[in-house]
């Protein structure tokens, strides 16, 4: 059974990377980081979407900053033909 990260990857998600910079909640002036990984679509990303509503909702820290990293769709391998082999008995 192949993995559940590999089916979302077939099915057009690729990994997507948020770093994300909020405000402390004793101390606004001060910035924290926060990265954040799962498997999205680009360019919409409702995965992360649906994170942000929930730190929002749920977290005091008031986000400041995000920014988004994301892998394409599964490509084929860099592949290089070989010009010669070597046996070695």
């Amino acid at each position: 059974m192949p993995s559940r990260d590999f089916l979302k990857q077939l099915a057009g998600y690729g990994l997507a990377t948020a770093n994300i910079l909020y405000r402390l909640p004793d101390h606004p002036a001060l910035l924290q980081t926060y990265v954040w990984q799962d498997y999205d679509v680009a360019p919409d990303f409702p995965v992360l979407k649906d994170f942000l509503a929930f730190w929002r909702r749920s977290l005091d820290g008031a986000l400041y900053r995000v920014e988004v990293a994301h892998q394409g769709l599964i490509r084929p391998a860099e592949l290089r033909i070989a010009r010669s082999e070597f046996v070695i008995n």
